[in-house]
């Protein structure tokens, strides 16, 4: 490992990791290939390519990609350029009966194979059936489309082991879910401190007190590694200080919050009352991310609680984390700052940074490649 992580009995307390890691160019490089291309990242939701020829471009650290339905109903992933002279094929979201790149006319079918080259015929030996888009590994889970540029990766399953049947008992009207609402925020940080901050709760009772009130109960949250997932659980919440009505019909666990962190940059949140939003970081530079936050409804009806509790979220835990990242990440770039020790009781706990140290782990093996 290049920097320990780790405390063993005896040895000093494991510390955070450098300031490079969130500040240096050359580590954020080398963290797209180990990391960002190697793992499953979001794609879009199944809802946004319903039909045969829908199709949703998206990115993952500056590697354009597009999902799309294809004749037989499967969900696709291929490479948004074309196989000619590199023009990216689509762009936003729209159908398309055949994809056809806007700078050669070259022509595709929805199942990545070229169908027509303007004058290719003149050309001898041109095989229109050895030309095909680059495709990516695809899974679909609970209607969530994620893709793996990895063509060897293991399934999510192997990844985050228990995900979907503990979702599923939060969540169990989750197959008939759709999004309804994303509010997009830029944070002036590197992507790490942003999940890093996600993560522990050791700062929630100082700057969050609308969520560690009503959300949630600090005194019960905990966090745990299950896989490469790290789940938040906590008590059934203050419904008493709820500030929008609680279905508590919705599921047996409706009285409380839990949330499922994807590594290396996608999450599952639910509120009380069953109510899903989900977190996606993005990112293409070392100092900055957007966090997309998506809300769901059942078929993606409007919803005045929803719109009222993404408000509250925005104003509050939001603005206050927002605060938070931009802040770290500047003084990550101050010469007087030293890595500090990380507080991690053997108990875990709220105020156990003990999924930090899980989180420097994993990506300090994929640096490593182990």
């Amino acid at each position: 490992m290049a920097e320990a992580a780790v405390s063993m009995h005896g040895q000093a307390p494991a510390t955070a990791l450098a300031a490079r890691y969130y500040t240096d160019p050359a580590i954020y490089e080398r963290e797209k290939r180990a990391i960002h291309f190697r793992t499953w990242q979001y794609a879009c939701h199944q809802s946004e390519i319903a039909q045969p020829g829908d199709y949703v471009a998206f990115d993952i650290c500056g590697q354009g990609l597009f999902a799309l339905r294809d004749r037989a109903g499967d969900i696709r992933v291929f490479h948004n350029v074309c196989m000619h002279r590199g023009h990216e094929l689509v762009e936003g979201s729209g159908n398309a009966r055949v994809l056809r790149c806007p700078y050669h006319a070259w022509a595709y079918e929805l199942d990545g194979r070229l169908r027509a080259a303007p004058n290719a015929e003149k050309v001898p030996g041109f095989d229109l059936s050895a030309i095909c888009l680059t495709g990516a590994k695809v899974e679909v889970f609970c209607g969530f489309v994620f893709v793996n540029l990895d063509p060897e990766a293991k399934p999510m399953g192997d990844w985050y082991p228990e995900l979907e049947h503990q979702l599923r008992a939060y969540v169990p009207a989750i197959d008939s879910l759709r999004p309804v609402l994303t509010n997009a925020v830029l944070e002036a940080c590197n992507w790490k401190v942003s999940v890093e901050n996600y993560n522990e709760c050791y700062h929630c009772r100082v700057t969050h007190p609308t969520f560690s009130t009503g959300v949630v109960d600090p005194n019960a949250y905990d966090i745990r590694a299950q896989g490469h997932c790290l789940r938040h659980t906590t008590v059934a919440a203050n419904l008493e200080r709820m500030t929008y009505p609680v279905d508590l019909s919705a599921s047996e666990h409706a009285g409380q919050y839990s949330s499922w962190f994807l590594w290396p940059g996608f999450s599952f949140q639910v509120y009380p009352g069953s109510l899903l939003n989900t977190y996606l970081w993005r990112h293409d530079a070392v100092g900055s991310v957007d966090v997309y936050r998506t809300w769901f409804t059942a078929e993606g009806a409007p919803s005045g609680t929803i719109e009222r509790l993404a408000r509250q979220d925005l104003d509050t835990t939001v603005a206050e984390d927002v605060r938070i990242v931009n802040a770290v990440q500047r003084g990550l770039g101050n010469i007087g700052y030293r890595p500090g020790p990380l507080v991690i009781d053997p108990a875990f706990g709220v105020n156990s940074e003990h999924s930090i140290r899980t989180l420097i782990d994993w990506t300090l093996e994929a640096l490593d490649g182990r």
